[in-house]
């Protein structure tokens, strides 16, 4: 017999990663309260926009290990739901041939027998047209990479959550967290109990880990989402088989910079540089920084001839960085019933699927499917703050 506001577990945040975690509990048959703290579906947080890049393509080898699944359980959501959530385009790396950035990520697609094509300036251009690659530079296709449609994905989880009788309630911000054997929220709109919390709240995880006593060391930054004009409406396009993309470094980046092949605005290509300016999440708007709008402008006319290089189209979103910029997804050191995954760094959608089963798994106190080493904070215990 349920008590109203009882619950076995109440996920807080409802992004891409508490969607998943609170599917995943609900699957598992466990009572899942989602809270989500603005209108859903919202621009506000990290999880919306039409399009991410999926793909295997990375220095480290236990994230392509992660995606192997992670691609498995998309094709699962697709079914489950009837929807199409991805679109295969390939993944073009670019880099300096003898950069140790790109070399990983060579040496990691092919240890792992990932399919993928190697290209050099001598047959680049037949392979890419409209793309200049520069001079030193070398490139590799992750040929099972592509778009994942961001925003259709969401909606497709929240759905198949609530299709296992899990409730969401959005517009209730969460005010207080009292940890105990059984965890009280209270929020904008109610008070709930459950055994069990997992804390996904992106941009403001630190604000509901305060409640708890920790603070991670969580840095916010706001990205400019850009858009570039085709001269030639479908030189980029993805019907034209235009691939994904990113830089491993260059000339004018110290960071990756990365685009999407027009689909979501037609005519535009999503091109973004992998930084961004440090912000509050909640005066995100007061943040004007143009300093990475300058470095896309100037890599646009050097590499993509055929786009206007002076951005069409500005979105934001925001990266919640890590100091290594890889996740965190723990139990909490004094409340083990108290679980977060934080700090995806900009490049966490993707795998979406994998660290919903992942943080179910700890929630559920059951033995993780994965290494998790890299992602615990006793990495970063000099630079973690408890109150307790």
């Amino acid at each position: 017999m349920s008590t109203k506001g009882e619950y076995d577990c109440i996920v807080i945040g409802a992004g891409v990663q508490g969607s998943f975690t609170a599917y995943q509990l609900a699957k598992k048959n466990q009572r899942t309260l989602l809270l989500e703290q603005f209108v859903l579906p919202h621009t506000r947080g990290s999880s919306h926009g039409q399009t991410r890049i999926i793909r295997k393509a990375y220095e480290q080898d236990f994230y392509t290990h992660m995606m192997e699944e992670c691609y498995e359980l998309w094709t699962q959501l697709e079914r489950e739901a009837g929807v199409k959530l991805y679109r295969q385009t390939g993944l073009l790396v670019m880099g300096p041939e003898r950069s140790q950035s790109y070399q990983m990520v060579k040496n990691t697609l092919q240890r792992n027998k990932v399919p993928m094509m190697i290209l050099s300036s001598d047959n680049f251009s037949q392979h890419i047209p409209h793309v200049i690659l520069a001079e030193g530079d070398e490139a590799v296709v992750d040929i099972t990479a592509g778009v994942l449609y961001a925003d259709r994905a969401l909606k497709a989880v929240q759905g198949q959550f609530q299709k296992l009788g899990g409730v969401i309630r959005d517009k209730e911000k969460v005010m207080d967290i009292k940890p105990g054997p059984v965890v009280t929220v209270s929020t904008s709109n109610g008070v709930y109990r459950a055994k069990r919390v997992v804390i996904t709240a992106g941009p403001w995880a630190n604000q509901l880990l305060a409640h708890t006593g920790l603070q991670l060391p969580l840095e916010v930054v706001k990205i400019n989402v850009c858009y570039w004009k085709e001269k030639v409406p479908g030189s980029y396009n993805v019907k034209q088989r235009f691939p994904c993309f990113l830089t491993t470094e260059g000339k004018e980046a110290k960071e990756h910079i990365y685009g999407l092949p027009s689909n979501e605005y037609p005519g535009l290509v999503k091109i973004c540089y992998h930084m961004g300016s440090e912000t509050d999440p909640d005066q995100r708007d007061k943040q004007t920084d143009r300093s990475d709008i300058d470095i896309l402008q100037r890599y646009i006319a050097r590499c993509f001839p055929g786009l206007v290089p002076e951005p069409a189209v500005v979105e934001s979103c925001l990266y919640t960085l890590t100091p290594d910029r890889h996740f965190v997804l723990d139990c909490h050191p004094t409340y083990s019933n108290i679980v977060f995954g934080a700090g995806f760094s900009g490049h966490g959608f993707k795998f979406g699927p994998i660290i919903g089963k992942l943080l179910c798994e700890l929630t559920l106190g059951e033995v993780p499917s994965y290494d998790l080493s890299p992602f615990r904070i006793r990495r970063f215990q000099a630079m973690t703050k408890s109150a307790l």
